[in-house]
């Protein structure tokens, strides 16, 4: 058996994942918010202060050889070189090729290793370690890739259990490496440079979905990391947060992949299937302020089934449980239904558990991610380090895909997954506490790799002229809401939103700028959804009844993946009101921006091999990034 096919047996583990120094006003929290706990603040401002907020850009999911799913398909880069990366230095990737980070140096930067076993299959490739001894050590190292698949779905198997395996586990070496995960990162923090957190991933998997969430800390650590073996229901690491918070340890939590969660990630009842209660809602939102949008395993924005009349909700879609063939459950596991099913939770029962923001970022297993489409090299390690494991390119060195024996492994997994993403704050300055505390106010944006930037203000109070003020930004602050927050109807009409994109100069131009709206058609009705193109390219406008800007005429040729370079903006801003606003109706908006087409990774994977491209995959693509929402409440009801 090939190792390309010990991925196809591990289907019971592969969890590869799994201006002026006033400072805006504070948002009014919603009833489900909490303050940011007391903490040490940066002793002096940095260089690139900016009381109007900067955007940074990040990657908070990286896994080292010190996760379990990693270490076994040859991965040996430590979290010092995770670091290295964010910074722009080169790694050698597993199947022995160089790596680097396309574009400039990070921003912040998170290593995420599975708390399960953190560190301990490379203690036991120590042939100097005394866990070397273990018998499960001689499975996992044998040059029988038999035993090797039977040993790993051993130590998956305890994984997605939450049962330890005294065989497996050794909680000395454990701790040792997450005290050394936790050194690292400080060691590696370099205020108004590189912000690093001291971070893990939290391995749940329920019913074969994805229950996975990122952990991180503001600034202290604690002395071990809460994982599945405590625990498999979330609701008890939320338990645990709270506790670390109660003696000063200000943490919160990431759910990410979504759309593999078989339904259960925003499900309306708790873990054990009682109903959601406001406590609930509560403590979720106090915990998990944020969900990651899109990475290397597909976007969780929206899927078809769920959003008809989207056109682009088609985007990087991966349907299958990890590490198996069968397909996703859909409803429950999208973000956008998630929002709505919070609207009606929140006008039925009164409160919301989905008032989340949203990030985005890579989940590389290999220490650094590619983002970008061009230079894509996939995330787990020596399974899919070429364009034949990932399904690009006809196996064999065949030219045509016509008569080949396709690759399994490539064809449900390595060839569906994205070169994405990255998780974007607004933030007054690059230090561990400007940058967490952004995402505690959830002024966080997600793209699918290129560093677009993604503005959104809304209020009751704005003037038009706003746009064009040259102290918009404070004004906007000053007079609205950011991105995250929330306004709330007393009889001045509709909102205005103040939308603004700018473009990654290294990657394509924009297309059009959208405002996606979720209501509830009513007081108490259900949830909808409208897609509103609000901004277009080459100073078009959107058509009144569609919605829809006119085709700006971009294309691909296919020849050699150039792009159109005449059509397509730097920027795209808009003050805009909803036409269909009604004041008594709930209502979540976020923006999408999309760039012009693109070829997809695995186009530019056959152009350089000069093979046909893959008949099943998309040629092209149209890159994007998301906002955080803004949530409409209504005036309340008088009594």
């Amino acid at each position: 058996m090939s190792l390309r096919y010990l991925m196809m047996g591990v289907s019971a583990l592969c969890l590869a994942a799994c201006g002026s120094e006033q400072t805006p006003p504070p948002q009014t929290p919603t009833a489900q918010a909490s303050p940011v706990p007391a903490a040490t603040e940066t002793a002096s401002r940095t260089a690139d202060y900016n009381p109007d907020r900067n955007a940074y850009f990040g990657d908070l999911h990286i896994h080292t050889r010190n996760s379990f799913d990693a270490f076994i398909f040859n991965v040996r880069v430590t979290p010092d070189d995770a670091y290295r990366y964010a910074r722009g230095e080169a790694l050698t990737h597993p199947a022995g090729f160089e790596i680097k980070l396309p574009g400039p140096p990070l921003d912040f930067v998170a290593v995420t290793d599975h708390a399960e076993y953190l560190g301990v299959l490379p203690a036991m490739a120590d042939p100097d370690n005394p866990l070397s001894s273990r018998e499960i050590a001689s499975g996992l190292f044998s040059t029988d890739q038999d035993v090797i698949l039977s040993a790993f779905q051993r130590v998956s198997g305890a994984v997605r259990s939450g049962k330890s395996d005294p065989e497996i586990e050794d909680e000395a070496t454990s701790l040792s490496v997450w005290a050394d995960t936790v050194a690292t990162a400080d060691r590696h923090y370099d205020p108004g440079t590189l912000t690093t957190f001291a971070a893990y991933e939290y391995t749940s998997t329920f019913e074969g979905g994805n229950l996975h969430r990122n952990v991180f800390f503001r600034g202290d650590a604690p002395s071990r990391p809460f994982s599945t073996l405590d625990s498999t229901n979330p609701e008890k690491l939320w338990d645990w947060l709270d506790a670390q918070r109660a003696d000063g340890i200000e943490g919160l939590a990431v759910p990410h992949n979504s759309n593999v969660s078989n339904g259960e990630m925003f499900e309306a009842e708790t873990f054990d299937g009682a109903p959601l209660t406001a406590a609930y809602a509560a403590q979720r939102m106090r915990n998990e302020p944020l969900a990651e949008i899109t990475q290397v395993k597909g976007t969780s924005e929206t899927h078809p089934s769920l959003s008809p009349n989207d056109e682009w909700a088609g985007f990087e879609q991966y349907e299958y449980l990890i590490g198996s063939d069968i397909r996703t459950k859909v409803s429950g596991g999208f973000i956008r239904e998630a929002y709505g099913t919070g609207l009606e939770f929140e006008a039925r029962e009164g409160f919301n558990p989905y008032r989340f923001g949203l990030i985005a970022s890579t989940d590389t297993h290999v220490a650094g991610g590619s983002m970008i489409e061009q230079s894509h090299f996939s995330k787990v390690g020596i399974v899919d380090g070429s364009a034949e494991q990932r399904g690009s390119v006809p196996p064999g060195g065949a030219k045509s895909w016509e008569g080949v024996e396709r690759d399994a492994n490539a064809e449900i997994w390595f060839s569906r997954w994205s070169a994405a993403g990255l998780a974007g704050v607004w933030a007054e300055e690059n230090t561990r506490e400007a940058i967490y505390d952004a995402m505690r106010r959830k002024e966080t944006f997600g793209t699918s790799g290129p560093r677009m930037r993604v503005r959104l203000f809304a209020s009751t109070a704005f003037d038009e002229r706003l746009l064009e003020d040259p102290e918009m930004v404070k004004k906007a602050y000053d007079q609205g809401v950011p991105m995250g927050g929330h306004i709330s109807g007393a009889g001045e009409g509709a909102p205005l939103f103040l939308a603004m994109a700018m473009r990654d100069a290294a990657s394509a131009p924009l297309q059009r700028l959208q405002m996606i709206k979720v209501w509830l058609d009513g007081p108490s009705g259900e949830a909808r959804e409208q897609v509103y193109d609000i901004a277009c390219s080459e100073g078009a406008k959107p058509d009144a009844q569609t919605h829809r800007c006119p085709d700006n005429g971009a294309s691909v040729n296919l020849d050699d993946c150039s792009v159109s370079a005449d059509t397509g903006a730097a920027n795209l801003r808009v003050a805009w009101r909803d036409p269909a606003f009604a004041a008594n109706e709930r209502a979540v908006y976020y923006l999408r921006v999309l760039e012009n087409p693109t070829c997809r990774w695995s186009t530019w994977d056959a152009l350089r091999a000069g093979t046909e491209p893959h008949p099943d995959l998309p040629l092209t693509i149209q890159e994007r990034a998301w906002s955080s929402p803004i949530w409409y409440d209504p005036a309340p009801t008088a009594q």
